[in-house]
C-alpha cells in the first residue's frame, strides 16, 4: 500500500510534536521524575502507539496493522536491551541523576535522525539488491548468536567504543553546570560533560540500529511501518528509562528473549529471499520452494517469546540477587557523591534504600548471597559508603555536642 504523502508530513509532525512537548515541558527544568510520573508518561507514549497502530489497521488493512504491532514490538524490546547500556553510560559519566533526563532525550532525538537514515539507505538496498535479504539475514542471526554469549562478552566493548570516541572528539570541563552544555571556567566559556553524555547515548543507539533495523525490514518491507515503528519505540524510551531503572537487571533472561526473536526473524528473512533467489551459487540461480512465515504468526511468536522471557525472569531467585546488587552498587554511588551541600532528606533517602538492600542481600539464598561477597569491588564501594555515613554522623554529633556545651 503506498501511503500518501500528506500522511508521511501529519505523522513526521506529530512525532516531533511529541519530541519538543517533551524537551519544553519535561526536561526543561532539571528534576528527578517520580515512578508515578514515568509510569504514567510512559502508558500515554504506549497508548499513542497503540492508538496509532489501530489507526493503521482501520485504514491500512489487517496485514499493514499487524506488521506495524510486530515492528513495534520487536522495537521496543530491543530499545529495553539498549537502556542496560544507557545506564552504564551514565553512571561511567556520572551523570547528576536530576540532570540525566535531557541528556537522554537529546541523544533519543539523534538516533532517531541517524536511524531515518539508516531506514531509508536499507529501503533503497532491498528495493535495488534481492540478495540484501540474506545479509540482513546474517547479521540478525550473528547478533543472535553474539547475545547467547556469557555475560560481558558483547555490551563492554560496545560501550567502551562509544564513550572511547565521544571523548576524542569532544572536549569539556571537569565538571557539570546542571543539564546545561556550555559553563564558564576560569572566564572562558567552555563545553560541558553533557555533551559528552548526549553523543555518546546518540552514537551507542546508532549502533545498536545497525541490527534492530535489519530486524524490522525482516517483518515488513513498508517503509512507513518500519519508520513510525522504529519511532514509536523511541519516543517513550526516556521515561520508561526511568521507570524500569531498578528493575533493568530482574530481565535476567532478556538477552536468550531477544536472541530468539533475532534468530527467528533472521531465518524469516533468509526464506523469502530462497523463494526468489537468483544467485548463481545458490540452486544454480532458481527460486528455492521453501514456505514463507505470515506476519501474524511472527507477531504470535514475538509476543510469546517476550511474555515467556518477562514472566522467567521475574520469578528467577538470581534475577531478584542481580537486582539487589545492581541497586546496591547504584545507591553505593550515589551516596559517595553526596556532599554536605546535597540536601539532608536526598542522603538520609539514598542510605535507606542502601540499607534496605544490604538486608535483602543477607536474606538471599546462600549461594547468591556468597557470590555476591565474592564481589571485592562490590563490597568495598559499600564498605565507603557506609563509612562515610559514620564519619558523617560522627561529626554531626560532634557539632551537636559543641553547641550543647556553648550553651
Amino acid at each position: 500500500m503506498t501511503v500518501p504523502m500528506w500522511i508521511w508530513m501529519a505523522t513526521i509532525a506529530g512525532i516531533v510534536g511529541l519530541l519538543l512537548y517533551d524537551l519544553l515541558f519535561h526536561v526543561r527544568a532539571a528534576h528527578i521524575p517520580t515512578v508515578r510520573e514515568a509510569a504514567t508518561w510512559s502508558a500515554a507514549y504506549v497508548s499513542c502507539a497503540v492508538m496509532f497502530g489501530l489507526g493503521v489497521f482501520w485504514f491500512g488493512g489487517r496485514k499493514m496493522g499487524t506488521e506495524f504491532f510486530a515492528g513495534y514490538l520487536t522495537e521496543l524490546a530491543l530499545s529495553v536491551d539498549n537502556l542496560f547500556v544507557f545506564l552504564i553510560i551514565m553512571a561511567s559519566f556520572r551523570v547528576p541523576r536530576a540532570d540525566q533526563q535531557k541528556a537522554l532525550l537529546v541523544g533519543i532525538v539523534i538516533a532517531m535522525i541517524a536511524r531515518g537514515g539508516f531506514i531509508a539507505l536499507g529501503a533503497a538496498l532491498i528495493n535495488r539488491f534481492a540478495w540484501m535479504f540474506y545479509i540482513f539475514g546474517l547479521v540478525l542471526l550473528l547478533t543472535a548468536g553474539k547475545l547467547l554469549r556469557p555475560e560481558g562478552d558483547e555490551a563492554e566493548p560496545k560501550d567502551n567504543l562509544t564513550m572511547r570516541l565521544a571523548r576524542r572528539l569532544i572536549h569539556t570541563s571537569d565538571h557539570y553546570d546542571g543539564d546545561k552544555l556550555f559553563t564558564v571556567v576560569n572566564g572562558k566559556r567552555v563545553l560541558t560533560p553533557m555533551l559528552l553524555v548526549m553523543v555518546a547515548l546518540g552514537l551507542t543507539d546508532i549502533m545498536f540500529a545497525l541490527d534492530s533495523i535489519p530486524a524490522i525490514f525482516g517483518l515488513t518491507q513498508n517503509v512507513f511501518i518500519v519508520f513510525t515503528a522504529t519511532a514509536f519505540s523511541l519516543l517513550g524510551l526516556r521515561q520508561l528509562y526511568f521507570l524500569l531503572d531498578g528493575l533493568l537487571d530482574r530481565l535476567i533472561y532478556l538477552s536468550y528473549g531477544l536472541a530468539a526473536i533475532l534468530g527467528f526473524i533472521g531465518v524469516k528473512l533468509v526464506l523469502p529471499a530462497l523463494h526468489e533467489n537468483n544467485l548463481p551459487f545458490i540452486n544454480d540461480g532458481e527460486p528455492v520452494g521453501v514456505a514463507e512465515v505470515g506476519i501474524e504468526l511472527s507477531l504470535i511468536v514475538i509476543l510469546a517469546v517476550l511474555a515467556l522471557t518477562v514472566v522467567t525472569s521475574l520469578m528467577s531467585p538470581a534475577g531478584k540477587a542481580r537486582t539487589v546488587v545492581a541497586n546496591a552498587r547504584r545507591h553505593a554511588t550515589q551516596y559517595l557523591d553526596t556532599t554536605y551541600a546535597t540536601d539532608v532528606d536526598t542522603r538520609r533517602r539514598i542510605y535507606a534504600a542502601l540499607e534496605d538492600e544490604l538486608q535483602t542481600i543477607s536474606n538471599l539464598p546462600a549461594k547468591h548471597r556468597d557470590a555476591i561477597h565474592r564481589e571485592d569491588e562490590l563490597m568495598a564501594l559499600i564498605h565507603r559508603a557506609l563509612s562515610l555515613r559514620d564519619q558523617r554522623r560522627t561529626a554531626r554529633e560532634a557539632r551537636e555536642a559543641e553547641e550543647r556545651f556553648e550553651h
